[in-house]
């Protein structure tokens, strides 16, 4: 079994790549649930939906977020009517989040509902929230703590970056299968290319996520989201900056202290001061075959240091 933590996009490249090499059943990926918020009433898990959506081959590859097929006519309807539109919903993808709703209010977990869905859309691999439990990252600015979705999409996350908070993580429960399949003894942990304060940390933030890790006696093993000192998308590099540090590659590996193993980078970069054991490989996935091939190279890596 390769326990995958991921984000949305980034994290969700590498987890198809590790999907396309893997059989189904020995890949779980377990997704940040603390960019979810509420919306109109309905609950958005916008890293999940884009693991489920890249997973299912319907992922929009233009804007790494949504469905290729979608349309907007609920959007363009909602904003006619003098509605807030800054957090896009297309239509095909507002299905999902009125289902999930409705299930959740009926009693139903989001791991049962997530894994019904991954069924659905036949999905092989599982995909598991990081717990059943709400976990909400905030940000603090200048003016004060900002709800991470406002933060980041409604004001483009122009907010500078003080400092970053799970509320809710303290009281969460890890979610159980995920724990399961730490204390099996997995082959690896693989930690996707995402980003650190707002994609991993928050998992890393449900109480025992991380001694569990630390427990199986697997190879930890992390792939850079940083190239160059530049994020491939979002806003790593920047909140690095704004938090006092140089973005950069060993940035990102000082933030996984004591969990690493391994540490995939791209070729170029500066590896000084990066404590486990570094490779380099091409890590910008812009084809199938870029996915593939940085996934075998992490298997590859976390086989060698077993």
């Amino acid at each position: 079994m390769i326990v995958a933590l991921s984000g949305g996009i980034g994290g969700a490249k590498l987890a198809l790549g590790l999907a396309r090499v893997l059989p189904p059943e020995e890949l779980l990926v377990v997704a940040n649930t603390g960019d979810d918020f509420e919306h109109y009433g309905l609950t958005i898990c916008p890293d999940i939906d884009t693991l489920t959506y890249t997973l299912a081959g319907l992922d929009n590859p233009v804007l790494g977020w949504g469905r290729a097929d979608e349309s907007w006519a609920f959007m363009d309807t909602l904003a006619g009517l003098g509605g807030a539109d800054w957090f896009r919903l297309g239509d095909r993808d507002l299905a999902l989040h009125v289902l999930r709703t409705h299930r959740l209010r009926m009693g139903e977990s989001l791991s049962a509902i997530t894994d019904d869905v991954r069924r659905r859309l036949g999905i092989g691999p599982r995909i598991l929230p990081m717990s059943d439990d709400p976990v909400r990252t905030r940000i603090r600015s200048d003016a004060g703590w900002i709800d991470f979705q406002d933060w980041f999409v409604r004001q483009r996350a122009a907010p500078v970056v003080r400092a970053v908070e799970f509320a809710g993580a303290a009281a969460a429960r890890p979610q159980p299968e995920a724990l399961a399949a730490l204390g099996a003894g997995p082959r690896a942990v693989v930690i996707c290319p995402s980003n650190p304060f707002i994609s991993i940390e928050p998992i890393l933030a449900v109480p025992g996520m991380r001694d569990a890790i630390l427990a199986s006696g697997a190879p930890v093993v992390a792939v850079s989201p940083i190239i160059a000192g530049q994020a491939v998308k979002g806003p790593t590099a920047k909140m690095f900056a704004e938090l006092g540090v140089a973005p950069s590659a060993a940035a990102v590996a000082a933030r996984y202290a004591g969990l690493l193993a391994g540490y995939v980078m791209e070729e170029g970069d500066d590896a000084e001061g990066i404590a486990p054991r570094v490779v380099r490989a091409r890590t910008l996935m812009t084809t199938l075959e870029d996915k593939v091939a940085l996934a075998r190279m992490v298997l590859a890596t976390a086989d060698a240091l077993r």
